[in-house]
């Protein structure tokens, strides 16, 4: 009783003398330190969203690619730009009020800045593509290939020189292959089949038919739409739709699939699988 009584931040009473009024300063000491607990977070969270989103860029990079180009252009009197920082600084809408050596100031920090954009772009396109190649999975256990190895040196300069965070290269993943409708129709098939009599199974090869011919093809283009402007067409749509919509029991922080242990032989067979599956999860 005695804790939940200091907790309290101000009480008053009522009395025939008036209102007493009491300040518990160390509860208001308490507020003040919870709220500006919460503001550093809201702006560690700001800053670590800021440094992802321009990963593999740095604020660092910036400033050194805003000051070369400057003393580059103030200096050695060469501009690669073609004085387009010039021409910039006279069209902003405040140049009026501006001297010329400050539209050249404020032109060229713009274009610098727009430089630095270009070039952070460049890596990250680059090293998606890098992140596309998968050769290095197949590679002999315990043998690095030459391959492998200019690899992972493109890798690495193209991550640039500051260590990644946590959703680093989130940006940065390849996007996720879109298989065509016939390929998705023939693996649920041929994953389906070992679950079903005959009868069931040629009465889902017509449906499956049907739907090739049918809906198919226009559900197909609206995902070939998302999969142009999302690095994963499936993950949001599966939240929302199956994981939290669906009624059916399922375990907390499950995933989308499990896999058997590895180094085991390669079962074929449906059923088999599932048991084994049933068995270790």
């Amino acid at each position: 009783m005695a804790e939940a009584h200091q907790a309290v931040a101000f009480q008053f009473t009522v009395s025939p003398d008036g209102i007493d009024l009491q300040l518990s300063h160390e509860a208001l000491r308490q507020i003040y330190l919870s709220g500006l607990h919460s503001w550093k977070k809201k702006f560690i969270r700001f800053k670590n969203g800021v440094m992802t989103g321009v990963y593999p860029g740095s604020p660092t990079g910036l400033m050194l690619v805003v000051g070369l180009y400057m003393g580059r252009a103030k200096y050695v009197q060469a501009d690669p730009s073609l004085a387009l920082f010039t021409k910039v600084g006279a069209h902003l809408p405040v140049s009026r009020y501006m001297s010329f050596e400050n539209q050249q100031v404020v032109g060229g920090v713009l274009v610098g800045t727009g430089l630095w954009v270009a070039i952070f772009f460049t890596m990250r396109t680059s090293l998606k593509w890098l992140l596309s190649w998968h050769g290095w999975m197949y590679a002999r256990h315990g043998t690095v290939p030459w391959r492998t190895r200019i690899w992972l040196v493109l890798v690495k300069i193209f991550s640039g020189r500051r260590n990644p965070q946590l959703y680093s290269f989130q940006t940065s993943l390849p996007q996720l292959p879109l298989p065509s409708v016939k390929d998705t129709i023939n693996r649920y098939l041929e994953s389906a089949r070992p679950l079903m009599d005959d009868e069931q199974y040629l009465r889902m090869e017509g449906l499956a038919k049907d739907f090739e011919k049918g809906l198919g093809p226009k559900l197909q283009w609206y995902l070939k739409l998302k999969s142009w402007w999302a690095t994963n067409y499936v993950s949001d749509w599966w939240e929302e739709y199956i994981y939290l919509r669906g009624r059916g029991p399922i375990m907390v922080n499950s995933n989308y699939y499990a896999m058997v242990r590895v180094r085991t032989s390669i079962i074929y067979n449906q059923a088999a699988r599932n048991v084994i599956i049933s068995q270790t999860y």
